[in-house]
């Protein structure tokens, strides 16, 4: 595993998702200062992540064609600047809009730097990408911290001021493009003639983007269902989503290993299936302590299978490695996003809990996709 390279490419997916993170941590402040209802707060989660959805795979189909290593540091870039307008403009559409703008700089980032992380993690792939996936989720912890410490010092207008760690790291990162681009190009992709497997890749895919669908609902709605049902401060509020978010580094560094050892597809569905009581548990006991516990532990098991989710998406299109990034970590996701406002509906109609419990179905369904995956081997 080239070590170097691996912090690189971890220091710039920690970047570039602290913005991710500090998304949802806005929320309360968006719907205090603007009165928002549920479903609008969710619509701007939304606009996060439409943008990235559409043009993900293509920056990865790009990744796979030419040495696009210049998207990772203008990806990191945009996707601060982006967030860090979000409290100068004032209109709800204006906001929407410079969300987008950091969606399409996470969109940009993202198939190039796990592409790289592929070639640099020689033949401990799941375990290389674990690394990877850890700073990403490191990031989505730091995200809810840093905000909430801004809005409390400065207010909505703070958010300047997360331009300025998305620039330099997007510095750092310029500085390194003579080794970064050689690493996604240190052998072929297409391993003796191999055939891509797009349909275990859909139903992969399909798992993933269901995945995503939960870890967002979980995202957006724990701050609110923190002041809203339990009654806490907004710093409480903050505080338990970087908890959240945070325990995914564990999952994730776990994970990676287990991966490696007993394979992605089974390590996926085992922990799905043990999330369900979970989340069962969390909407029925409606007690912050307790909540606290149970969140670290799903946080642990959703994040694990996730870095071997990846390579195994990555194996099943050896000869489209960075179209393979672009949905895996990108479009799937993004559309995992996207079912935010669903979930907005039912908070606003039916209360947070019901919207948080319907969300116990989801990894059920992962469990039954990854199941089906069973007979089918990646290449790489």
């Amino acid at each position: 595993m080239d070590r170097r390279a691996t912090l690189l490419l971890s220091a710039g997916h920690l970047f570039t998702d602290l913005n991710q993170g500090a998304m949802p941590a806005l929320l309360p402040f968006f719907v205090a200062e603007y009165h928002l209802s549920y479903r609008e707060a969710a619509g701007l989660v939304f606009a996060a992540t439409i943008a990235s959805s559409v043009v993900q795979p293509l920056f990865g189909r790009y990744a796979d064609r030419s040495r696009a290593a210049w998207l990772m540091p203008a990806g990191v870039f945009l996707a601060g600047l982006g967030l860090a307008l979000t409290g100068v403009v004032r209109e709800y559409w204006l906001i929407a809009l410079v969300l987008s703008v950091s969606g399409l700089g996470v969109a940009a980032f993202h198939p190039e730097a796990a592409r790289s992380m592929n070639a640099a993690a020689g033949p401990r792939k799941a375990t290389g990408m674990s690394v990877f996936s850890m700073g990403g989720t490191a990031g989505f912890a730091l995200g809810p911290l840093l905000v909430t410490g801004l809005m409390l010092a400065f207010g909505l207008r703070g958010t300047v001021l997360l331009a300025m760690p998305a620039l330099g790291m997007a510095l750092v990162l310029l500085s390194q493009l003579r080794v970064l681009p050689a690493l996604g190009f240190t052998r072929p992709y297409a391993v003796g003639g191999a055939v891509d497997a797009w349909r275990p890749f859909g139903v992969l895919a399909a798992a993933i983007i269901i995945r995503s669908a939960m870890f967002f609902g979980f995202s957006t709605f724990l701050p609110l269902y923190w002041l809203d049902v339990l009654g806490q401060t907004p710093a409480a509020a903050g505080s338990i989503l970087s908890l959240w978010l945070g325990s995914g580094v564990i999952g994730s560094l776990i994970g990676g290993r287990l991966a490696d050892r007993y394979g992605a597809q089974r390590v996926g569905l085992v922990t799905s299936l043990l999330i369900v009581p979970l989340i069962i548990l969390f909407v029925m006991v409606q007690q912050p302590l307790v909540g606290a516990l149970l969140l670290m532990v799903m946080s642990i098991l959703l994040a694990a299978p996730g870095s071997g989710l990846m390579v195994l998406g990555q194996g099943y299109l050896p000869n489209h490695v960075g179209v393979a990034s672009g949905v895996t970590i990108g479009l799937s996701v993004s559309v995992g996003g996207a079912t935010a406002p669903l979930l907005g509906w039912l908070a606003d109609n039916f209360g947070i809990p019901t919207a948080l419990a319907s969300l116990a179905v989801m990894p059920l369904a992962i469990a039954v996709l990854l199941w089906m995956l069973r007979r089918y081997r990646p290449v790489l």
